[in-house]
């Protein structure tokens, strides 16, 4: 049962890590934009850290809780519409979040703190269907197999984050970066915008919905 655990762990977090959104364009963008790796590790550590306790929280039951605040969701859709909408801005302007190394001025541990906490904490419709997800699937299970399955998820969190930002930086070093940065750019802005569209529609559903 323990093993079982952890491979329904490591399978639905894929299922719910791989898809392209802010969280994942920002952490493959800060592998490209950084000549060495390692002065990148910063937003990869803070995306992983998140994405823990959001897990551990999940698993002890606390999104049952947060699921239950209409409100909740209402302020957290409006802020994340907010952030998302400038956050794509800065990707199409802002020389510090280009995926090309040639013209960016690379974002320090400072700002990637920050920038990492809020893409990954203001996305509230991965956040609250992530919670609910992992939340209901670590019910089937008891004892040290809720652990397990949570150990599952994380490991792949961390895995997986680590990866994207390998995966940025070896496009960083592409000898046709130039072309293929311009496309990410505005190919990673169009989803960005297009989730923030989704989040202030979701806002403003929810508010007819208290009129």
């Amino acid at each position: 049962m323990e093993a079982i655990a952890v491979v329904h762990g490591v399978l639905l977090s894929l299922g719910l890590i791989a898809a392209p959104g802010p969280q994942n364009i920002f952490l493959f963008q800060q592998g490209a934009a950084h000549q060495q790796l390692r002065y990148a590790a910063p937003s990869a550590i803070v995306a992983s850290v998140a994405d823990t306790v959001l897990i551990v929280a999940a698993v002890a039951g606390v999104s049952i809780l947060l699921l239950q605040f209409v409100w909740l969701h209402a302020v957290l859709f409006a802020a994340g519409s907010v952030f998302l909408f400038y956050f794509g801005w800065l990707l199409l302007t802002s020389p510090a979040l280009s995926f090309d190394p040639a013209v960016s001025e690379p974002l320090g541990a400072r700002a990637q703190i920050g920038f990492a906490t809020s893409v990954s904490l203001l996305n509230p419709h991965a956040l609250l269907d992530t919670i609910a997800i992992i939340g209901a699937n670590a019910a089937v299970y008891t004892g040290i197999d809720r652990w397990l399955f949570a150990a599952g998820c994380i490991a792949v969190s961390w895995l997986f984050f680590g990866g994207l930002l390998v995966a940025g930086h070896l496009f960083g070093m592409r000898a046709d970066t130039d072309s293929w940065a311009r496309r990410l750019r505005y190919g990673s802005t169009a989803i960005v915008w297009v989730v923030a569209g989704y989040l202030g529609w979701q806002f403003l559903t929810i508010g007819i919905d208290f009129i």
